[in-house]
This record gives structure tokens, sequence and C-alpha cells, in this order.
């Protein structure tokens, strides 16, 4: 019979595989990546709430999404930073530590889709229902969907993790660069067959609403720029619409694939690679594809530009 330690309060991250010529490389462009998702988004967040213009409810919304990637993105990368740092054998993390990373890895993944399912109803009402769009989506029902996008996915995860700490631990080895819950129920030497059967059900209830959801919305909109001849409501819809679209197929994509190479254990460094990419790509790339694509920002953005080299004239 093998002998185990159980429940250790330290475990060690196997962290990523690299070259010590490549330590400082990977360190220097994960510290920009983490830096630009900080700035870009904070900046974008502070604006929306600084400038009345942007004070409507898709703007409003949009807010979760930046403060989501500025969580999600905090927990994570310095500590990775850290790690990629020290010698494998020195890459230590507390459990109780580990489990809180774990619970906001999954937070961020999760809300990034609750998020962009309210942000697509607001889309909906705006196109279908213009006229009624004001009464609709009031302040009051901003807050709503908020909390139900925070609420669900808090939910959700809680009983994620809730069901793996309940389980005693033989292992330490954290087979991955950062705590998840796939990662910290592996440690258990337990039967985890609840687990399995409730992470199947959690990815698949949280799948089918957000692409339900997301299909139900884009068909009623298309279906409603085919038969109206307003080629302003059109040109509204295409622009804001692919905006949205977007910045959700980069989230479901990315999110897909880290999914699909935990079932291939001969693709771990793949894996590894891609998880950390789940969270750095779309943090990266929302605030520019929102800044880019909306006309208020551009306004913004301009009006700012002017004011600084204003005095040069």
């Amino acid at each position: 019979m093998e002998n185990y330690t159980y429940n250790i309060l330290t475990l060690q991250l196997e962290g990523l595989n690299i070259s010590v010529e490549s330590t400082y490389a990977l360190f220097l462009l994960l510290l920009f990546f983490y830096l630009f998702i900080i700035v870009a988004n904070g900046g974008i967040a502070v604006l929306v709430f600084m400038d009345k213009n942007l004070h409507q409810p898709m703007y409003l919304l949009f807010c979760n999404l930046p403060f989501n990637d500025i969580l999600g993105n905090s927990i994570m990368v310095p500590r990775l930073l850290i790690d990629i740092l020290k010698p494998p054998s020195e890459r230590f993390i507390s459990y109780y530590e580990c489990v809180v990373q774990a619970f906001t890895t999954h937070m961020f993944g999760t809300t990034s889709h609750t998020v962009l399912m309210i942000m697509a109803f607001d889309r909906y009402v705006a196109i279908c229902n213009p006229l009624r769009y004001a009464s609709i989506m009031t302040n009051k029902m901003v807050i709503k969907l908020t909390v139900f996008a925070w609420g669900v996915a808090f939910v959700l995860v809680g009983i994620l993790l809730g069901l793996t700490v309940r389980l005693s631990r033989c292992r330490t080895l954290i087979t991955n660069p950062y705590c998840d819950n796939a990662s910290l129920f592996k440690l258990s030497c337990e039967n985890v067959f609840i687990n399995n059967v409730y992470g199947l059900t959690f990815t698949v209830v949280l799948f089918t609403g957000s692409i339900g959801s997301i299909v139900l919305t884009y068909a009623s909109i298309t279906i409603v720029c085919l038969t109206s001849k307003n080629k302003s409501l059109n040109s509204k819809a295409l622009k804001t619409c692919s905006t949205h679209l977007v910045v959700y197929l980069i989230m479901l994509l990315s999110g897909m694939i880290v999914i699909m190479l935990h079932r291939f254990p001969q693709y771990s460094d793949y894996r590894k690679l891609c998880s950390i990419l789940f969270h750095i790509i779309p943090g990266s790339l929302n605030p520019i594809i929102y800044g880019v694509q909306s006309k208020e920002m551009q306004k913004l953005f301009a009006k700012l530009l002017q004011k600084k080299t204003g005095p040069l004239k």
C-alpha cells in the first residue's frame, strides 16, 4: 500500500516548460501585456464614468468587461511573472492562495460569458425595439443585468470550488502554470465522480446558455435588418453588433481550445500556453476593439488629444 501525505498546505506549481534563454524574453512580454491590460481597460472604464455622453446602457454594461479583465489578469499574471524567474523546484503556493486563484480564474471565464450575454440583450432591445429602448434599459435594468451576470457566475463557480475543497488531498503538484479547479481536484485520491459530473454540467449549461442567447439575439437582429429599409438602423446594427460578436468569438474560441486540450495530456505544454492566452488575448483586444469601433469613444479620444496638443499650436 502506498504512503501518502494528506492535506499539506504548501503546493508546488509545475509552471511553464521554457528554456533559460527564453525566460527573460517571456517575462518582459507577459509584463508588457499585463501593463497594457491594466492601463487600457482601466483607462476606458475611467473615461466611461467621467464622460456623461458615455453614460448609456451599452457602455455601462461594457464596463463590466474591463473590470473583469483587470481582476482576472491581476490574480494570475503577477504570480506567473514571479514564478517564471524561479527555478521549477522553488515554485510553491499555499493551498488557500491556490483556491482563491482558482476561484477568480473561473469567475473570469464565466463572467466573460454572462457579461457578453447581457450586452447582447442590450443590442437586441436597441435594434429590435428602438422605441421602447429608453423605457426598458433604465438604470435599474442596467443594475439588475449586472447583478445577474456576476451573481450567476458567483453561484456556479462557488458550487464548482465548493465540491473541490471538500476533498482531502494526497498530492502536492499542480500540473498547470496557475491554479484552477481541475488542477485542484486532481490532487485528491478520493472519488471525484461528482466533481466531473458537475464540471461537465457547468460547462454545458454555460456554453448552451451563452451560445444559445447569442444565436437567438443575432438571428432576431438579422431578421429586423433584412426586413427594414432604414439604412441608418442597419448601419448602426452592423457596427455595434460586429464589435460585440468579434469580442464574443475571441473569448469563446480561446476558452474552447483550453477545454479541448485538457482531454489530451500529451499536449500539456500547448494547454498551459493557451490557458495563459485565454486571459491575455481577450483582455488586450477588448479595449482596442471597442475603442476603435465606438464613435463616442473616438470623439472623446480626439477631444483629449486636442486639449493636450492645443497649447502647442
